[in-house]
């Protein structure tokens, strides 16, 4: 038991500013997922918009996210703490404006608000995580950082439920999330000024075109970035799709999948990251990929709720294993100076979820809420298509690693 602590607490090692990155994506998405996931129940029975549009509404968050996301690299020019205290603080404004709006254009606006505070704010954060750890430590703060995300997955819709959310009271929760923003914000200025003679922050003066040409001109990335459109489609239907096609008549069904979820990531979170340093991160990628389709499918195959909770546990697996490696890709990847640009620039597979959000609701308003099989069977082939981008990646990331190792020996394709 005394060895096991001693691993345990050598685990999670990291820098103070690392855990304040932790602690605040712990407030931060207990804020989120005590409102966007319930969002479109919102929309639908509080405020009568119908389905299309309300995937139209939900899907502008993500476009916007889109065509924002190299936004993130401003953290290279402009500081990680700036860019984050100022993100986060319109993102608090724009959590009370869901609460207060009630014209459809205006949740349009939130929407893309709300889209592009996360294509800023995340990147930065995850580019400073990065900053702050060294290289051999960097999976262990990215798999604590997503078991934070998840234990306020946990905690964030049954405080959602107990506030009202889904029901007439569904405004209270956003009025909270956009506190917990507040808080956030107050946390990032502490660290700042704690830590700001300690760690003197290395801008770039690259202009914005040549880090987007760097950053694009990346075979690897961007096999990467395409598989990723395709995994991040898969995973918007977590909050959209699914939050309309189970919470429409079962609020409870889908509260009780999301608390699975979360506990699923608790469960294999760890004994997956052991299990995957066997494998390269592109190969966690692939099997990530074909364990999103399978779960999804399920989603719409089965009623049972012991068989929907299989299929959320598969579909928990494949987001551990895309998301917290695919983090720890991009780290392995980008050039130090450029890590806020790669990082900003893997927002740009919010185009999967965009696309994926607005067919959701699309495919729902065309076969109806009875169609289960058919609209998730059609969900399922589309996450498989990250496959083939991620195998590519794949053999040009160890062709290249290859070169880095050998370079005076030419390298035969394997």
């Amino acid at each position: 038991m005394s060895i096991n602590l001693a691993r345990l607490r050598e685990f999670f090692q990291f820098h103070p500013v690392a855990w304040g990155v932790i602690l605040g994506t712990f407030l931060s998405r207990t804020g989120f997922f005590m409102t966007i996931p319930f969002l479109g129940i919102y929309l639908g029975k509080v405020k009568g918009i119908d389905p299309a549009t309300i995937g139209a509404i939900l899907a502008v968050s993500f476009f916007v996210g889109t065509l924002s996301s190299f936004f993130g690299g401003l953290s290279d020019r402009l500081g990680r703490y700036p860019v984050m205290i100022g993100s986060m603080a319109v993102w608090s404004l724009a959590f009370a404006g869901f609460a207060l709006a009630d014209e459809t254009w205006l949740f349009f606006v939130l929407s893309a608000i709300n889209g592009l505070c996360r294509s800023i704010f995340e990147p930065a954060a995850r580019a400073l995580l990065t900053d702050v750890t060294p290289p051999e430590r960097r999976a262990n703060a990215f798999h604590a950082r997503y078991f934070a995300i998840n234990i306020g997955g946990a905690i964030g819709p049954l405080l959602g439920l107990k506030l009202g959310a889904g029901g007439s009271a569904s405004f209270l929760p956003f009025l909270v999330s956009s506190a917990i923003s507040v808080v956030y914000v107050a946390v990032i200025v502490c660290f700042m000024l704690t830590y700001r003679q300690q760690l003197r922050e290395k801008t770039t003066t690259i202009p914005i075109r040549q880090m987007v040409k760097t950053v694009f001109t990346d075979k690897v990335f961007r096999y990467f970035l395409l598989g990723n459109v395709f995994v991040a489609g898969a995973y918007s239907h977590l909050d959209t799709t699914l939050s309309q096609y189970i919470g429409n008549d079962r609020v409870e069904a889908y509260s009780f999948l999301f608390i699975v979820n979360t506990l699923s990531v608790l469960v294999f979170q760890f004994p997956l990251a052991k299990l995957m340093k066997r494998f390269s991160s592109l190969t966690s990628l692939k099997a990530g990929c074909l364990l999103f389709g399978i779960g999804l499918f399920g989603f719409g195959m089965f009623d049972n709720m012991v068989l929907l909770a299989f299929s959320m546990v598969l579909f928990t697996i494949g987001e551990i294993l895309c998301f917290v490696i695919g983090d720890v890709l991009i780290g392995e990847i980008a050039p130090e100076h450029l890590r806020g640009a790669y990082y900003g620039a893997s927002g740009f597979a919010f185009i999967g979820q965009s696309a994926g959000a607005w067919l959701g609701g699309i495919l729902l308003n065309a076969f109806g809420f009875g169609q289960g099989p058919v609209i998730f069977g059609v969900l399922m082939l589309l996450a498989f298509l990250a496959f083939p981008f991620f195998h590519r990646g794949q053999h040009l990331w160890e062709k290249r690693q290859g070169k880095e190792s050998c370079p005076a020996q030419p390298i035969a394709a394997e």
